[in-house]
């Protein structure tokens, strides 16, 4: 299995930074419910491209019949065989704690069962000043770059504090694609503030405390339709005056439900392609659905690696992040 993808920029930019900077040293990935298809793809495909090592971890049986039909059963990696009464996401968990694994995979589990382990304050994964956010980066056919949207998964009803938090780690993420100062929007139904539509006056009011003190090194707008982001045209025929508008760089949802299905109904109807990635945590995390193809998945490992191995690793992690294993004192 060759890779042969043609990427855009960004998504380059990203697989260079992850090759460059664990050259030597690639990100053991721990993949909690490895029996999925196209998640072993992307981890092997990462694997070949010298900067990810994959840690397989679930049943042994599963595991084994999924790399017999893939025929990748001479492929180089760790397998990790565990019982089913075994929490997989957790034995991953552990074995980041002890310092066998740099980074956690979701494989073949459900959402809630991959989070649950992950937000429990007994682990020690969450930082203390960020709220863990999934940050979404998609590649839309009709658009002319890359995309970063939030919160997908985690958020329901994200509080004006909580979108803060989102904007910050937006502003992060695409650092780590190699963008700096991105235009970022506040999605709403209607570009102005209505008494009637509470995220609209929460838009404005997290613009207006931004201009006083800057959440992040960004240009903020808000509230603003998903058209007047993503074009021009339609900003020049509404009379909406903003530079910004058809080169927007990051869109922070009001609800988890609008982002979801935004992302859902790019994926499956647009042919969109994108990569998941948890931001606020204390180590990488993958946070690829189990549906999406093996080129997202390998972008998800992509974007952990440049990430763990990034001289702002204590800007993404904290202070008391530590490569090769995680302190049990936070």
């Amino acid at each position: 299995m060759q890779n042969n993808m043609e990427l855009i920029p960004e998504f380059q930019t990203l697989v260079d930074k992850a090759k460059e900077r664990n050259a030597g040293k690639p990100l053991r990935i721990a993949i909690a419910g490895a029996d999925a298809e196209n998640i072993l793809k992307g981890a092997f495909m990462a694997q070949e491209e010298g900067f990810a090592e994959p840690i397989l971890i679930g049943s042994y049986k599963k595991i084994s019949a999924t790399l017999e039909k893939l025929g990748m059963t001479d492929r180089k990696f760790d397998l990790q065989p565990i019982s089913n009464d075994t929490n997989a996401v957790q034995y991953a968990i552990e074995m980041i704690k002890a310092g066998s694994a740099d980074a956690l995979m979701r494989g073949n589990t459900q959402t809630r069962d991959f989070l649950m382990p992950v937000l429990n304050k007994a682990n020690h994964l969450l930082r203390p000043d960020r709220l863990l956010t999934h940050i979404v980066m998609i590649k839309i056919p009709t658009y002319h770059k890359m995309l970063a949207l939030s919160d997908v998964t985690l958020l329901v009803n994200p509080s004006i504090e909580d979108r803060k938090q989102v904007v910050r780690n937006m502003v992060d993420a695409l650092h780590v694609f190699g963008i700096k100062n991105p235009n970022i929007g506040l999605l709403s139904l209607i570009e102005k503030p209505a008494f009637h539509m509470k995220d609209t006056v929460e838009a404005q009011t997290i613009i207006i405390d931004h201009e006083d003190t800057p959440i992040a090194p960004c240009n903020l707008v808000g509230p603003i339709t998903w058209d007047l982001m993503i074009d021009k045209e339609a900003a020049r025929l509404k009379g909406y005056d903003n530079p910004a508008c058809g080169d927007f760089d990051g869109v922070v949802v009001q609800n988890l439900m609008t982002g979801n299905i935004i992302v859902k109904v790019l994926n499956t109807s647009c042919g969109a392609y994108n990569c998941g990635i948890l931001i606020g945590a204390n180590i990488p995390i993958a946070i690829t659905g189990r549906s999406e193809t093996a080129q997202e998945a390998f972008l998800s490992v992509a974007s952990c690696a440049a990430m763990h191995a990034s001289p702002r690793h204590k800007i993404y992690f904290g202070e008391d992040h530590i490569q090769g294993g995680i302190g049990l004192d936070h």
